[in-house]
């Protein structure tokens, strides 16, 4: 019977679920005011910059806070069905687990991905019209579409392991905690127990601003993907081993 469920049937229901969450607008909207509003605050009092890729990098400042919206709506939308009981109609109209999980990362990443990207081009907008750059700010040029596309693949990598430790732990505090946790605490932490810890915190999935990371030392942009990359991936399919492996 689960395969007479289309797959766009199965997208548009965890949509429409993701959007009936009243936690989702409300996380939405501190994501929107704090890398919108801090984009724009960091551009206007930063009146010159020796490079259009620092210029945008200093605009995209806000986006190392207020990923932590990304974190709590992402937790939210998997461990949320597992402490109201919905988890039990979703799996009965999508038996196959693994499927239902797909389909619940693939929306929420996408959509954190979509809000992501309007927003570095509003933090871009910003830095091209109050920073004043040799040779202006291109779109692309200069790193600068490097560092807009890695914020996005950086968000929507934060959204994907978030919806993973929502459905390993299956408690909203829990996921939020532990994803606050990787991404901003140990990163930060770490590199203060000397060269073993700046070794373990090279290791971590580290927020980053653009290509660099955010208050936390850490390797290069493309260590730092891969990382983030390794562990959403490695954590998504520990979930789902146990999503399919556990009772709901």
């Amino acid at each position: 019977m689960s395969g007479a469920v289309p797959a766009h049937a199965v997208l548009r229901s965890e949509w429409t679920k993701l959007v009936s969450l009243r936690s989702t607008w409300a996380s939405a909207a501190v994501y929107v005011l704090v890398a919108g509003a801090f984009g724009w605050l960091a551009a206007a009092t930063t009146p010159a910059a020796d490079s259009a890729s620092d210029a945008v990098r200093i605009a995209l400042i806000g986006f190392g806070f207020a990923q932590f919206a990304v974190v709590v709506v992402a937790a939210t939308a998997s461990a949320g069905e597992f402490a109201g009981g919905l988890v039990l109609a979703s799996l009965t109209a999508v038996p196959r687990r693994v499927r239902w999980l797909a389909a619940k990362t693939g929306v929420v990443a996408g959509a954190v991905a979509v809000l992501t990207a309007v927003l570095v081009g509003v933090c871009w907008l910003a830095a091209r019209t109050l920073t004043a750059v040799p040779g202006g700010i291109p779109p692309a040029g200069g790193g600068v579409g490097r560092a807009l596309l890695l914020q996005v693949a950086g968000a929507a990598l934060t959204a994907v392991l978030a919806v993973a430790l929502g459905t390993l732990l299956r408690s909203t505090a829990g996921a939020v905690g532990t994803g606050t946790a990787l991404v901003f605490l140990l990163p930060l932490l770490l590199p203060l127990f000397g060269r073993t810890g700046e070794r373990l915190a090279e290791a971590m999935p580290v927020l980053r601003v653009g290509g660099d990371p955010f208050l936390a030392a850490g390797t290069g942009w493309q260590a730092g993907l891969a990382v983030t990359a390794a562990w959403a991936a490695g954590t998504w399919l520990l979930a789902a081993v146990l999503l399919v492996r556990r009772d709901v």
